[in-house]
C-alpha cells in the first residue's frame, strides 16, 4: 500500500511573470511554495522540450533538449548577462492570461543571442564545460541540427535541399559546423543556461520535499535530432523519410481517429541494440524529473500506424510493440523507476496485463467516470491505491467547462448524486473532494480546476491547431482562498506531506 500524497498540474508556460510566459525565475519558487503551505508532494508539468509549429510541447525538435522559451530573464539579468535596458520597447504579448509564441518567437532570440555574447566574453567557464561533456550524447547533433535547421529557412531536414546534409555526409556536416559555427555555439550555450536554471529550481524543489513529475511523449517528431540523426530507429522508406506515422483510431471522440504524425519506432532495430536509446533517454529524463509519466504508454503493448501521407487516421492499422520486454531490459540497466503508465484512451486485457506486470501505477480521469447509464472504469469506486486520480488532464475541458459544455443535464445530476454535492459548493470543489478522498495513492488537481477556470483556461484541445497551450495564471488568482481549499483538501483526507512542518 503506497502512502496517499498529493500535488498540482500546471505547466511552467503557465506561470505568471513579466516576459510573456512562465519561466524559470521568482514565480516557480513562489509556486513551490505555495506547494509547501498547502502540504503537497508533487508538481506536475507537461514535457519541457522544445516547441515548434503548434506549439504543443509534445511535438520537439528534440527528445532531450530544454526549451529555451523558459530560460528567465531576470536570472540572466542577475548574472550580468543582459541589463534591463534591453528590454526597453521589447513586445512579448499584452494579454497576461495568454502565451503568444509569435511574438516570443521572434523577440526573445535576440535577447537571447545577445546572453550568450556576454557569456562567451566572459571566457573559460568550467561548469559548461563539464556541461558540454555531461550532455555529449545529444548537444552537438541538435546544436547542429538547429542550425543548419535555421540556415535553410526553419524547414524540417526532409525538406532541406541539400541531400548531403540531410543524410549527414560527413564532409557536408564539417563545411556547415565551421560556417554556422556562432548558431551552433548559439545553441549549446541556451542549453546550458536551460538546464542550470531548471536544475537550480528542481533542487530547491527537492529541498523542500516538493517532487517533479515530467511528461515523457513516447514518440519524437519527425523534425527532430534523433530522426535526423539516427533513422535506424524507425520505420522509413528507401529516402529515409517516415513510411508509416503514429496515432490513434477513430472513437466516440474522433470520427477520423487522430493523426499525430510522428515517425514510428522500428522495434526490432531497437531490440536489437538492446534499447540503449530508450534506456539514454530515461536517464536523461531521471536526472531532471524525479517521476516520469509516459505518454501513451499502451503504444508499448501495441500501437496504431498509418501509412505517411494519409489524410487521417481510419487507414492505420494495431502492431505490436515491444511489450514487457523493453521495460524488463531498462528495470536491468536502471533498477526500479518513479514511472506513471498514462493508459487512457483505447484500452485491453494486455494492456492492462501489460501494465500490471510493469507495476506502474495507472491514470484514472474523474471526468470520464459519470456516464448515467454505464459502469466507466474511471468511477473512484474501482481505483485502484497503485493508481493517480485526476480530475482531468491537458487534454481535457477544465471541469467547469466540462459541466457546462460536454456533460448533458443527466450526466451533471449524476455526478452531483455521486459526488454528493453540496449546494454552497463549485462543481469544481466538488471533483477535485472526489479526488482527494479516492483510494489512489496520488492525487493532482490541476491548477485551473483549484481556480475555477473555465474553457477559456482549456489547455488543449486535441486534433486541432491555434489557441493550443496558451493559459496563464494571472499573479492575484492563486489567492488565500486557493489556498484554504487546497490545504483542507490535502489535510481532511490524509495526504499532507509528512515530511513537512506543521
Amino acid at each position: 500500500m503506497k502512502q496517499r500524497q498529493s500535488g498540482v498540474l500546471m505547466h511552467i508556460s503557465s506561470l505568471p511573470g513579466k516576459y510573456g510566459i512562465g519561466s524559470f525565475g521568482q514565480s516557480a519558487y513562489d509556486f513551490v511554495d505555495f506547494l509547501v503551505r498547502t502540504k503537497q508532494r508533487y508538481w506536475q508539468i507537461l514535457p519541457l522540450g522544445t516547441t515548434s509549429y503548434g506549439d504543443s510541447p509534445y511535438q520537439s525538435f528534440s527528445a532531450f533538449a530544454g526549451n529555451t522559451h523558459f530560460i528567465d530573464f531576470d536570472l540572466l539579468i542577475q548574472e550580468g548577462l543582459l541589463e534591463e535596458a534591453d528590454f526597453e520597447g521589447v513586445d512579448f504579448g499584452q494579454n497576461p492570461e495568454a502565451v503568444d509564441y509569435e511574438k516570443l518567437f521572434y523577440n526573445r532570440r535576440p535577447l537571447l543571442e545577445k546572453a550568450v555574447a556576454n557569456f562567451m566574453a566572459k571566457g573559460y567557464n568550467p561548469e559548461y564545460q563539464q556541461f558540454l561533456v555531461d550532455s555529449a550524447s545529444w548537444l552537438d547533433t541538435f546544436a547542429e541540427y538547429m542550425a543548419i535547421k535555421e540556415h535553410f529557412g526553419q524547414k524540417s531536414w526532409l525538406d532541406w535541399p541539400d541531400d548531403a546534409a540531410k543524410v549527414r555526409e560527413p564532409r557536408a556536416l564539417a563545411e556547415y559546423r565551421e560556417n554556422l559555427a556562432p548558431a551552433v555555439n548559439y545553441h549549446r550555450v541556451t542549453q546550458y543556461f536551460f538546464f542550470k536554471q531548471w536544475l537550480a529550481l528542481k533542487s530547491y524543489a527537492n529541498e523542500n520535499h516538493i517532487e517533479i513529475v515530467g511528461d515523457m511523449p513516447i514518440y519524437v517528431a519527425a523534425d527532430s535530432s534523433e530522426m535526423w540523426s539516427q533513422p535506424r530507429y524507425f520505420k522509413t522508406d528507401e529516402a529515409g523519410r517516415p513510411s508509416w506515422i503514429a496515432g490513434v483510431p477513430p472513437d466516440a471522440f474522433t470520427a477520423e481517429g487522430q493523426l499525430w504524425g510522428n515517425p514510428i519506432y522500428d522495434w526490432d532495430a531497437m531490440k536489437a541494440d538492446n534499447y540503449s536509446w530508450w534506456i539514454k533517454r530515461l536517464q536523461e529524463s531521471f536526472k531532471v524529473y524525479d517521476v516520469v509519466r509516459i505518454d501513451h504508454f499502451r503504444g508499448f503493448e501495441s500501437y496504431w500506424e498509418v501509412p505517411a501521407g494519409a489524410e487521417n487516421a481510419i487507414g492505420g492499422r494495431w502492431v505490436k510493440g515491444p511489450d514487457y520486454d523493453l521495460f524488463k531490459t531498462v528495470k536491468e540497466e536502471l533498477g526500479d523507476l518513479n514511472i506513471i503508465a498514462e493508459d487512457l484512451g483505447y484500452m485491453t486485457q494486455e494492456v492492462y496485463d501489460f501494465r500490471e506486470k510493469t507495476g506502474f501505477p495507472g491514470m484514472k480521469i474523474l471526468e470520464f467516470a459519470f456516464d448515467p447509464h454505464g459502469d466507466s472504469q474511471d468511477m473512484p469506486h474501482y481505483a485502484k491505491n497503485n493508481s493517480v486520480m485526476y480530475t482531468g488532464t491537458h487534454d481535457n475541458d477544465t471541469v467547469v467547462g466540462w459541466y457546462e459544455n460536454e456533460a448533458d443535464e443527466e450526466t451533471r445530476r449524476f455526478m452531483e448524486l455521486y459526488t454528493n454535492k453540496r449546494e454552497d459548493e463549485s462543481v469544481p470543489a466538488a471533483m477535485l473532494r472526489t479526488v482527494y478522498s479516492s483510494v489512489s495513492f496520488m492525487a493532482i488537481a490541476t491548477m485551473q480546476d483549484l481556480l475555477g477556470l473555465g474553457s477559456q483556461a482549456r489547455m488543449n484541445t486535441p486534433s486541432t491547431l491555434g489557441q493550443n497551450w496558451v493559459w496563464r495564471m494571472t499573479e492575484t488568482q492563486l489567492n488565500q482562498e486557493v489556498e484554504d481549499l487546497l490545504t483542507y483538501l490535502t489535510v481532511t483526507y490524509r495526504r499532507s506531506n509528512e515530511n513537512l512542518s506543521n
